[in-house]
């Protein structure tokens, strides 16, 4: 490590998760154990220059908005600080994609902000929560690295393309055919592509997005065999503010959905196609009339439109 201090700031999930038994790597309850109880079961950091938070202690299936608000007004604080080399952020896997993603949006940091988690809870047999957090470290730690990314089994991954691929195994994590930025491997990094470059904006997005007093309510509705208008037309009345359609394929939808979705679109909800598909993207034809995601999955594709409809 650089003589520099790394903060690590901890959410809870899988990672602090505790069982009754360690044969058990699905039965437990997630957000359990501390952050100083976390870094104590890895001897290695002992006498490491690290700052420790506990921002929240939640399930990640469970993150919120408001959470989201806290961890990004955290991180700025620690980004802000000369003595601060990176951040590393524990997170459960569920939703690191989305947090990862939010927080390349609205953060931008000429440092490294590297997320991390585990598919097997700290009482497991063989837990692999500490192992990752100190791929972390090493990542937080190396010179040159910047942007957001996320470390899982080795493997490191861009915010922007970072994707849950597996329910059970420990590799869980996937960047789709963009590919891996790189890999960890005994504590040092080997990279195969550049480190993620800031999103444009992301300071006036953070400003908006604390400063909001309702974020706008932005669903999801998916493609499939059948789809109809119901959904679409029960979210209109609602009131909400945006639909982001997974659709099949190359950005396919029924045409009874399509026509749901259009007929939002002429009443003021902002629509946005992507795809359900685990790789590729939306390639729009000249005319088309809904607008695409730009490569977004639909889950980050929902965040990068709630962000535009707070400007």
């Amino acid at each position: 490590m650089t003589g520099k201090k790394i903060a690590v700031l901890a959410t809870g999930g899988t990672l602090a998760g505790k069982a009754a038994s360690a044969a058990d790597n699905i039965g437990y309850t997630a957000a359990q154990l501390g952050v100083e109880e976390l870094l104590a079961a890895i001897p290695a950091l002992h006498g490491a220059p690290l700052v420790t938070e506990q921002v929240a202690q939640v399930d990640s299936k469970d993150m919120s908005f408001e959470l989201w608000r806290q961890l990004a007004l955290r991180c700025a604080h620690y980004l802000a600080q000369e003595d601060v080399a990176g951040l590393v952020i524990t997170h459960g896997t569920d939703t690191l994609e989305e947090t990862a993603y939010f927080l390349h949006a609205v953060l931008a940091p000429a440092k490294p902000v590297v997320l991390t988690c585990a598919m097997r809870p700290a009482t497991a047999l063989a837990p692999d929560g500490p192992q990752n957090i100190a791929d972390a470290l090493a990542i937080a730690a190396a010179e040159g690295a910047h942007g957001v990314v996320a470390v899982c089994a080795g493997t490191i991954h861009g915010a922007w393309d970072v994707a849950k691929q597996h329910t059970y195994r420990l590799d869980a994590f996937t960047s789709g055919d963009a590919g891996p930025i790189g890999y960890v491997e005994e504590g040092r990094l080997r990279l195969v592509r550049p480190w993620p470059t800031a999103a444009v904006g992301a300071q006036a997005a953070l400003q908006k997005w604390t400063a909001a007093k309702r974020w706008p309510r932005v669903e999801i509705v998916m493609n499939y065999a059948g789809a109809g208008a119901e959904v679409v037309e029960a979210l209109v009345a609602q009131g909400i503010d945006g639909i982001v359609a997974a659709a099949t394929g190359n950005g396919t939808l029924h045409h009874d959905l399509e026509a749901a979705l259009l007929a939002a679109q002429a009443r003021g909800v902002k629509v946005v196609r992507s795809t359900r598909c685990a790789q590729g993207r939306v390639l729009s034809p000249a005319g088309a009339g809904l607008p695409d995601s730009g490569g977004l999955a639909p889950v980050k594709a929902r965040i990068a439109l709630m962000l535009e409809l707070l400007a």
